[in-house]
This record gives structure tokens, sequence and C-alpha cells, in this order.
């Protein structure tokens, strides 16, 4: 694909205040062998650790879950999670900078699966596994409403 056909993927990311407001960055987005991936960074911050002094498990959910819609989206699908489910395997503490690397696995009809994980970068320990649910809509919600 050429950079032409990311321009949703990137306009989506532009409005993504959710994303944005946690911190988290875009690295890379694109398609290989006709599936989407994406790679996203972001760092622990204090307002991120819950009671535990880890990281809270909605913010490495919703890390793990805007990586997810850039990668279901690569392809030129407009597309929405349908579902998603995580496993902890380790904490997060702050600080830490995560790595995040969403890929797209399977596409059927307009349902996708895309699996994601959450690792540290200083060390590559893994921190979750998510796996997501997509499925493709007609068109963009914004578009719908005017």
């Amino acid at each position: 694909m050429t950079s032409g056909d990311l321009d949703h993927v990137h306009a989506m990311w532009r409005d993504d205040r959710a994303s944005a407001g946690i911190g988290i960055e875009l690295v890379d987005v694109g398609v290989r062998d006709g599936l989407g991936f994406a790679e996203t960074t972001m760092t622990v911050s204090e307002t991120q650790v819950n009671g535990h002094d880890i990281a809270h498990g909605g913010y490495l959910f919703t890390f793990a879950d805007s990586t997810f819609a850039l990668a279901c989206n690569a392809t030129g699908q407009f597309t929405v999670a349908s579902g998603g489910d995580i496993t902890f395997v380790t904490s997060a503490r702050l600080g830490d900078e995560l790595r995040c690397v969403a890929t797209e696995r399977a596409k059927f009809g307009r349902s996708g699966i895309t699996d994601v994980t959450v690792t540290r970068a200083s060390d590559g320990a893994l921190i979750a596994e998510f796996r997501g649910r997509s499925r493709s809509i007609l068109q963009r919600a914004k578009e719908s409403e005017k």
C-alpha cells in the first residue's frame, strides 16, 4: 500500500483524544500480506498506577485496544471493535516504557481477529496479551452524523 492509502488511519489517530490523553505514541502502521499491523509506545505515568503501585489494567487495556484499532483499520476499511480480551502476565510500574505490537491474524467477511502484545521496552518482558475482534462498518460515525 502507498502512504496515501493510510490517510484515513492517520486522520483517525489525529482525532483520537483518548489515546493522546494517556500518552500513546504511534511508531508504525501499515499492511503486510493483506493484513494490518501497528506499533505504539507509552510510558506509565503517575496517574496510571493503581493502589498496588503498578500500572492499572484499564490503561493497559486501552493501550492495547488503541493499537488494535490502528492495525484493523490499516487495510482501508473503517473498522470498530466488537470485543476484546486481555491476559495480564506481569506488572508494569511507574516510568516503564511499554511497547505494543498489533497484528491482524484473520479477516472473514466484515469480521476480523487481531493479536496484540504489550512488552516492557527495557527488557522485553511480556506484560500482557490482548486479542481483539473487529467488525468493518459501512462508513465512519462522524460522516453519518453530517
